[in-house]
């Protein structure tokens, strides 16, 4: 497992080497973007005022599911490995393009260096991907542990998690790598980005080349990541139905309050990412502002719903955060006395 995390960790050194290296040798002129998607809001500071507030809570639920699972040994389990997993890929996922829309919205900083903005372009992408994965995952956990209950610990070990996990990683470090090496070559004929933060439409948008070539190759990457996760979840879902019916009515309850949570997070995750990214593709028109709502929304959305979702209705989660705040009150009440 340590030399397989060595050797993870090489290969992100070559990537951002490789990327570096990239950045010297390309001759464009801008040296930094203007981030205009915002220039068309009415009151931006509500706005701005609402996605901050959004913000801050998805990171503090997020951290708390981590800190809650990291500090008891005893949900050092599979589930709550995948769990602490999604927790960290909603906070990268989240924070990679939260500050910018907060800093444009209420500090009025609008301009963001092209280093900075490819950075912030690969860490979305990586984002967008992870998630998909990451609940993917966690659909066959569920349904390893609904179908084969009593070999789940078998086949699902906390090591082969954590291998699969750096799996999931390594693969969608490789599928973002292609976003910088497609930017990099191209020649920019303006500094202004049309949208709230640097996406790779964004970007796009500012080269001197016909767009729509980039946009489907980006496109198919993208269609294939989120239908072969979606297919996989289905897929799970119609092997847990199918054993759903053979179970008895007891049975059938447990197996539903399982699946609510995950069911919750996958709608709320696939629901914009496909009518952003696929359904474009195929005629639907959008207008700036109904894709800025559905940027932002796919970005804040599953990472604020994930961590409540899951603290609110895992048992374990639900009662250690109970007993904590019995504790507090407790405690502010002996001083009182």
């Amino acid at each position: 497992l340590s030399r397989f995390a060595l050797f993870t960790t090489y290969f992100i050194h070559i990537c951002f080497a490789f990327f570096l290296l990239l950045l010297q040798r390309q001759n464009n002129i801008v040296t930094h973007f203007i981030i205009g998607g915002f220039d068309t809001l009415s009151r931006p500071t509500a706005v701005g005022v609402a996605i901050l507030i959004t913000y801050l809570l998805a990171v503090l639920a997020n951290m708390a599911n981590i800190m809650f699972i990291i500090s008891d040994k005893r949900l050092h389990k599979p589930m709550y490995l995948l769990i602490c997993n999604l927790a960290v890929v909603d906070i990268v996922y989240t924070s990679s393009c939260s500050p910018t829309m907060i800093g444009v919205l209420l500090a009025g900083v609008n301009t963001i260096s092209y280093v900075e903005c490819l950075i912030q372009m690969c860490v979305f992408t990586l984002g967008t991907s992870m998630e998909s994965f990451v609940l993917a995952f966690m659909a066959l956990d569920r349904f390893i542990a609904i179908i084969y209950p009593f070999q789940y610990h078998s086949y699902l070990t906390n090591t082969r998690v954590v291998v699969l996990t750096f799996i999931l990683w390594f693969v969608n470090w490789c599928f973002m790598c292609y976003m910088p090496a497609t930017v990099v070559p191209l020649p920019h004929c303006s500094s202004r980005l049309k949208y709230s933060f640097c996406d790779f439409a964004a970007i796009i948008r500012t080269t001197c080349v016909n767009p729509e070539k980039y946009f489907n190759e980006a496109a198919i990457i993208m269609f294939f990541i989120l239908f072969f996760t979606f297919v996989f979840i289905c897929l799970t879902y119609c092997g847990i139905l199918l054993f759903v019916k053979l179970s008895s009515n007891n049975e059938k309850k447990k197996i539903g309050s399982t699946l609510v949570s995950h069911l919750i997070c996958v709608i709320v995750h696939y629901c914009p990412a496909f009518v952003r990214i696929i359904f474009t593709r195929f005629g639907v028109v959008l207008t700036l502002e109904e894709r800025q709502g559905l940027v932002i929304g796919a970005v804040l959305g599953p990472c604020l719903v994930n961590p409540f979702v899951y603290c609110l209705r895992t048992k374990e989660i639900k009662q250690k955060l109970f007993k904590i705040f019995k504790r507090h009150h407790c405690d502010r009440f002996l001083k009182s006395l």
